[in-house]
């Protein structure tokens, strides 16, 4: 089986504010193009919905994974800090409850349910993958403004 390519963007305007995730899922030849947006958000909250929001749009189990994000507290957070934030009951080192630890909590057990390489990509560099995930995390960001 096809390893699956994903491209994860999240964005605020305003930190909180209204934001937007983009996800770019590639599978083969075939392709699918998400994205939402919430009204009262973060930056944070938006890069990890959209991870979420790739993974459960895989819905076969044990899929090999190729996730590329722009965000580096997504990326160390799923790969590094989660050992240490499950051991201490989702608080910090400093003994203070870890933030955003709904979503955390979310994308760790759809990370278990398949083979995740997570990669960081340096954004707005011109790669293909990080500029239509930021795209549609804009288009999103938009159309909030319309409804």
């Amino acid at each position: 089986m096809d390893k699956i390519i994903i491209y994860t963007d999240g964005g605020c305007r305003g930190n909180p504010g209204i934001g937007g995730w983009g996800v770019w899922l590639r599978y083969g030849k075939r392709e699918k193009k998400l994205n939402g947006s919430e009204k009262d958000t973060t930056n944070n909250r938006m890069e990890l919905m959209a991870a979420i929001k790739a993974l459960e749009a895989i819905k076969s189990a044990n899929i090999d994974i190729d996730l590329y994000t722009d965000s580096k507290y997504v990326m160390n957070g799923i790969t590094q800090w989660i050992v240490g934030w499950k051991q201490k009951n989702w608080k910090t080192a400093a003994k203070k409850p870890v933030k955003n630890a709904d979503l955390w909590q979310q994308l760790d057990k759809l990370n278990q349910k398949h083979q995740v390489n997570w990669r960081w990509v340096k954004g707005h560099s011109g790669d293909k993958g990080n500029d239509m995930a930021d795209f549609l995390a804009n288009q999103a960001m938009d159309n909030i403004n319309l409804s």
